[in-house]
């Protein structure tokens, strides 16, 4: 724990701060998630000229928000000074962490940058524009080195190779096993499958 240090929070709270803030949101399995999502994050980061610090940031508090009560996500929703579209209110966890979960961070961790809070909140969707950082955390997330599932090794050659095609692999593989699962996908998901992972015309 003692090397976990951001050397730019781009927040009023130090780096111990907002890592005290995060520990205790959170079980320590979703805690030790997001620190190899950091890792990973950085390692992308650096793979693909990014700012290594912004990205290993953005990659650990992207969950800050996932063990947020179902209540608080209703009501952040509801609230309509926070702007949220409604049709959210049809959806759940796995949906609100992300796109609702940025409101939190916002407001807890006092972060403010429009790139890190755009990223946290595409990060369970995806989307049909992303930017680097988007991409870099949404890909993370899936690759990190806690998680084995059948083709993970794959999706991480992959993701190493090319950014952008770590993230049609994902968005493919994630709306593979949804459709297996027959569960409601996400219309932003679709859209993003559509943009990055069909195969290009020859």
């Amino acid at each position: 724990m003692t090397d976990l240090v951001f050397k730019k929070t781009y927040s009023t709270l130090s780096s111990e701060e907002l890592i005290a803030k995060e520990k205790s949101n959170m079980d320590e399995q979703r805690f030790q998630h997001c620190i190899g999502v950091s890792e990973t994050a950085r390692k992308l980061a650096r793979l693909n000229h990014y700012d290594e610090e912004k990205a290993a940031l953005a990659g650990f508090i992207h969950d800050y928000a996932k063990q947020v009560p179902v209540e608080e996500f209703i009501a952040a929703i509801k609230d309509p000074a926070n702007g949220f579209d409604q049709d959210l209110l049809n959806w759940n966890r796995a949906i609100w962490h992300g796109i609702v979960g940025s409101h939190f961070i916002e407001r807890d961790l006092k972060i403010s940058d429009d790139e890190i809070l755009t990223a946290i909140k595409r990060h369970t969707t995806a989307d049909v524009t992303m930017t680097t950082l988007d991409k870099i955390v949404f890909v993370a997330d899936f690759i990190e080195p806690h998680r084995d599932f059948p083709g993970v090794e794959t999706a991480r050659k992959v993701a190493f190779a090319n950014l952008d095609d770590g993230v049609g692999f994902e968005l493919a593989h994630t709306l593979e096993f949804l459709v297996k699962q027959r569960a409601k996908i996400y219309p932003k998901t679709i859209a993003a499958y559509n943009v990055w992972s069909i195969k290009k015309e020859n």
